[in-house]
């Protein structure tokens, strides 16, 4: 059987971009499919985090990718990226966080690193992976994590133009304090996109198109 990638949203929206993503990324004869729960991020902004439910939750739709053929499985929301960690066991096939592509990317670029989230339930996962990874890699960092407050309200009320300029002008002030930035979400690389290579004063990573560059990897190697 020929292999076969599973992505895991908890947006809707991104199976577009990751559909576009693999056809020009990944290797002939691979084949994916996706699993959106749009439940999983709902609840996790609900309730503040991750509950044994989310877990319990995310863990079964590990198992039920492997059951219909997985031969590798890709979750793409960094709020739940923690349950990755525990569901890998429950499977037999490499289980992987959307981010850490874009992490060890941003460590090889520089020291001094930019988190940047509209969310806080993204923000703390993102954060603690820069320093798990820093620390894989034998590396000291210094990390700088903002919120976007008001730009994620905004964009649920429709206002994609608020939520656009509050995320601008948290990534150019960060730009001129560290070596690199992190999106925490891919929803903000529309954003990253406006600004252009002279006004980056310091690389913007965004991470779908990292993740399933790792993926060809893997399935090449």
């Amino acid at each position: 059987m020929s292999a076969r990638v599973v992505y895991i949203h908890t947006v809707p929206s991104l199976v577009t971009p990751f559909n576009e993503l693999s056809k020009e990324l990944l290797p002939p004869g691979v084949d994916w499919f996706h699993i959106a729960d749009e439940m999983l991020l709902k609840l996790v902004l609900a309730q503040g985090g991750l509950t044994p439910f989310i877990f319990r939750r995310v863990a079964e739709h590990v198992v039920a990718a492997y059951e219909a053929g997985a031969t590798l499985v890709q979750v793409t929301c960094s709020s739940i990226s923690p349950c990755v960690v525990a569901s890998r066991p429950m499977v037999p096939v490499p289980v992987l966080k959307i981010d850490e592509p874009m992490v060890d990317q941003a460590l090889q670029i520089g020291t001094k690193i930019g988190v940047v989230a509209t969310v806080p339930t993204t923000l703390k996962p993102t954060t603690e992976l820069v320093f798990e990874r820093a620390s894989h890699w034998g590396k000291e960092v210094q990390v700088e994590s903002v919120l976007c407050e008001g730009a994620f309200s905004a964009l649920m009320s429709g206002d994609g133009e608020t939520h656009d300029r509050i995320v601008r002008q948290h990534l150019q002030d960060l730009m001129e304090r560290t070596d690199v930035v992190v999106l925490a979400q891919a929803s903000m690389a529309r954003v990253a996109a406006t600004i252009s290579p002279e006004e980056q004063k310091a690389p913007i990573l965004s991470s779908p198109r990292l993740a399933v560059e790792h993926l060809r990897r893997l399935l090449t190697n």
